[in-house]
């Protein structure tokens, strides 16, 4: 039994149907190019908005964040989330800082900005 597709199949109609297609593929292309272009700047955007930016000065003190790997078992959920207070000694790249403790220990890694809030005294 036929179905009603191979009943009205036509090759030349089909044929045709096909290279057109094919010369639209590269309109096809660019037009969603430009669709996902315009939907990353609107994401960005957003985000952009919603984002605090934090900038800290060379003396500034700061708190760091206690992170999963450096808090210590024994405090368990109710030890303190956040460690310092730390003076900034260097600007390694936006948002990222070298910290130094009050006793004049250095230490050893840089911390992101997103990992810092001012302290205030």
């Amino acid at each position: 039994m036929a179905t009603h597709r191979v009943e009205v199949f036509q090759a030349k109609a089909n044929d045709d149907q096909m290279n057109l297609n094919l010369d639209l593929v590269d309109e096809r292309r660019d037009h969603a190019q430009l669709s996902n272009a315009s939907y990353q700047q609107r994401v960005a955007r957003y985000y952009n908005s919603c984002v605090k930016h934090r900038a800290f000065q060379v003396g500034d003190l700061v708190l760091h964040k206690v992170m999963l790997a450096t808090r210590k078992p024994s405090d368990g959920s109710l030890g303190p989330t956040w460690e310092g207070p730390y003076r900034v000694i260097k600007v390694v790249h936006l948002g990222t800082y070298r910290l130094r403790d009050l006793k004049g220990t250095n230490l050893p890694h840089p911390w992101n900005a997103e990992h810092l809030r001012k302290y205030y005294q």
